[in-house]
């Protein structure tokens, strides 16, 4: 595709519908937004101002068009401990240095460790959100009164019963202007956003953080800040892989990582949170049509807007609206088909993504959920590999013992190749012939090595027979068994 066939289909491709799904992704943010300062321990103007910085300027550096970067979570939980220890000059200090990381990470193409994600860790990731975004808005449900919950039903009667009588402008947009107007009317005994806590009052202005330059400062920041840096990477690409799913596009990931990291640098230069990826506000604006950077723009743009210029109207929005927005996200962003899926594929995959889930949910740590997910597959591929290796042991000419080996040598298949082996069974001649075979790792080498070894040791000839080039390699940079012999490069060409 063209440079401008790209750029008009990014920017100026059905504005008015990007512009809509971008104000639902905007209004689905305020609540949470305001949420996860609190969790970091500083005011909502501050996760506010980091969520318009971070929206405008990654619409035009980030690597995922359609996606709705803001503060989050998860970053608010590893930056809560710094801001308790160390106050908020040294969280920005900490998001700005992981601002740096993020794009040396970019830059250094590391984008690719995404392909180590399987399926079913994305989907557990997906789930474990859903059920995350939900039960951030019980606070709001759990003991509320009767005029809450009127409000919260009739916000989900509009959500998914406007769309019947009009799909031009989106739902969400509806129901928060229909439940204000009530409320207002009404004079309803509802919380309202005026309540979350304190909303800005100017622009955000351009500051270095107020730290001491020194060594000192470093060793204060710098380990929050390489943390905030990878959970924001990976909860990124994680919500880059879902929406290039639900678009069937394809996503830059190394430059996702570049320009949150340009994104992160500049919200803390402007007295903002670091931030990622949210997917439940990315999921409501692709739902609604957002394709473009456009919706992204203009969601960052419409929360400064309304923050600064709108915040008496916006005060008035009952928290009860927002809370139905976020459910309907949090039903939309649930995988229901996978439930379904659990009893058909493979209990390893299903075993993964229930992982990935209860570790996400219980811990309330996105980057901990995916990582056991990644290792549990690992591991359940490691174990298929080694099952599909085997030794076969036959008679040679002249009394010769040949054991045939088939399929991968690695850490996890190299105990059973040393147990093929009958070491009571000691021919004049024996042949280990590796042709059908691979040895990958150094645990390989030292298998062979031992087998080797222990039937010189007894008295046996022993002869390795067929091995690759790629595996002859590896044996003759760290194997021990046949320095001084010349039948490993003699049989390579067979």
């Amino acid at each position: 595709m063209s440079t401008f066939s790209t750029l008009r289909r990014d920017w100026s491709a059905n504005p008015v519908r990007e512009m809509l799904a971008g104000a639902v992704a905007t209004f689905a943010l305020i609540p949470e937004v305001i949420a996860f300062s609190f969790v970091a321990g500083v005011d909502p103007e501050v996760g506010l101002f980091a969520s318009f910085v971070i929206g405008i300027v990654i619409a035009f550096t980030g690597g995922r068009p359609a996606m709705i970067s803001a503060a989050a979570g998860s970053v608010a939980l590893v930056a809560a401990p710094l801001v308790h220890a160390h106050g908020l000059p040294y969280l920005l200090a900490a998001g700005l240095l992981a601002g740096i990381i993020q794009i040396v990470f970019g830059l250094l193409k590391l984008g690719v460790l995404m392909r180590f994600v399987s399926k079913s860790v994305r989907t557990g990731f997906v789930n474990a959100l859903a059920i995350l975004i939900f039960w951030a808005q019980t606070p709001h449900i759990f003991g509320a009164n009767t005029a809450t919950f009127a409000v919260l039903a009739a916000g989900l009667v509009i959500i998914y019963l406007a769309p019947r009588i009009t799909t031009v402008i989106p739902s969400p947009l509806i129901c928060i202007l229909v439940l204000t107007v009530a409320s207002v009317s009404l004079d309803l005994p509802v919380e309202t956003v005026a309540d979350l806590g304190k909303l800005p009052d100017s622009w955000p202005v351009l500051a270095w953080p107020t730290v001491p330059f020194t060594l000192e400062t470093l060793e204060i920041i710098i380990g929050p800040a390489i943390a905030i840096a990878m959970v924001g990477l990976l909860e990124s690409m994680m919500t880059a892989s879902v929406v290039d799913e639900q678009t069937d596009t394809q996503s830059s990931k190394n430059r996702e990582c570049t320009g949150l990291g340009i994104a992160n640098a500049a919200s803390s230069l402007f007295g903002g949170i670091a931030g990622c990826g949210m997917i439940g506000q990315t999921v409501s604006n692709v739902k609604y049509g957002g394709r473009g950077r456009l919706s992204t723009l203009f969601a960052g743009a419409l929360l400064l807007v309304l923050m600064v210029f709108l915040k008496p109207w916006v005060s008035e929005v009952p928290v009860a609206a927002l809370v139905a927005i976020m459910v309907m996200v949090s039903i939309d962003t649930f995988d229901w088909s996978s439930l379904g899926k659990l009893v058909v594929h493979p209990r390893a995959s299903s075993f993964v993504m229930l992982a990935t889930v209860v570790v996400t949910v219980f811990t309330a740590n996105l980057a901990l959920g995916v990582t056991v997910g990644v290792l549990l597959s690992g591991v359940f591929f490691a174990g298929k590999v080694a099952k599909l290796f085997r030794v076969e042991k036959r008679e040679g000419a002249a009394g010769e013992r040949i054991y045939q080996v088939e399929g991968q040598i690695f850490f996890a298949s190299a105990d059973a190749f040393v147990d093929a082996f009958d070491f009571d069974d000691l021919p004049k001649t024996l042949v280990i012939d590796v042709g059908s075979a691979h040895l990958w790792d150094i645990t390989a080498v030292d298998a062979l090595d031992k087998v080797v070894l222990k039937y010189r040791n007894m008295g046996v000839e022993v002869e390795v027979r067929g091995v690759n080039e790629a595996s002859t390699d590896m044996l003759d940079r760290f194997a021990l068994h046949d320095k001084q012999h010349a039948s490993l490069s003699s049989t390579a060409a067979h």
